[in-house]
């Protein structure tokens, strides 16, 4: 990271320059200015989040906002958002030294408004990018909309969403209900690799929720997820 601020929570308190507008107030896109807001959107695989990143960035262009879209590590392995559903975005890929500040200060240099981020996958980015994420909703009046997961194929939270869970001025859990192959609602996100259920290894490693891959996600309630149990699949 090229600020030392961005490595650690502290870089809320030391502030940037740059900030945009004046007190009070409203912005180039008509909302009252310091409105802006944190949110993040979470939920296990095939919960809808990136079809709902698209939405929500298709409604807030539509009423004349204008946004960049972001990812990491999106299921395509390219620069967009891809859902499976069959929808799909370009988007900036995000990478270990991108600073998603440097990035807005940018575009609006470049004379191109910004008013809002959508960052899916954001459980894949890094910490020091959720701090970002924060000082562009306080400092620069973006909004941020943030969708991931919560916990990796071990149930534990991945450290961007734990961060994004404790500096979220907004947190909801997406509404779809996905469904262990039981019945129940599914919870917990199970690495499968050639057919069982493995419990150590990289946090993040690449897969899909398709049957034929050798290495797989499939989301289980708990007590599956516990017992390994794939139901017969």
């Amino acid at each position: 990271m090229t600020d030392d601020a961005a490595t650690a929570p502290t870089c809320l308190a030391r502030g940037l320059s740059g900030s945009v507008g004046d007190p009070g107030g409203r912005g180039a896109d008509g909302r009252p200015r310091h409105a802006a807001a944190l949110t993040f959107f979470w939920g296990p695989m095939d919960c809808g989040k990136s079809t709902m990143a698209l939405q929500m960035n298709y409604n807030h262009a539509r009423q004349g906002r204008r946004g960049l879209v972001t990812t990491r590590i999106d299921r395509s392995l390219g620069p967009q958002v891809t859902t499976r559903i069959g929808l799909a975005h370009t988007a900036i890929e995000v990478t270990d030294t991108l600073d998603l500040r440097t990035l807005v200060r940018q575009a609006r240099d470049d004379g191109v408004r910004v008013d809002y981020l959508i960052c899916d996958e954001a459980s894949f980015y890094e910490v020091a990018h959720v701090e970002q994420m924060a000082e562009l909703v306080d400092r620069y009046d973006v909004d941020v909309y943030a969708f991931g997961l919560a916990t990796d194929f071990r149930s534990c939270l991945f450290p961007a969403a734990q961060r994004l869970f404790e500096l979220a001025d907004k947190v909801a859990r997406i509404q779809v209900e996905v469904l262990c192959w039981c019945g129940r609602e599914g919870l917990l996100n199970a690495r499968v690799v050639d057919g069982e259920v493995v419990r150590s290894g990289a946090q993040v490693v690449i897969g899909d929720t398709v049957p034929t891959g050798q290495v797989r996600y499939q989301v289980l309630c708990r007590r599956h997820h516990r017992t390994g149990d794939l139901g017969g699949q």
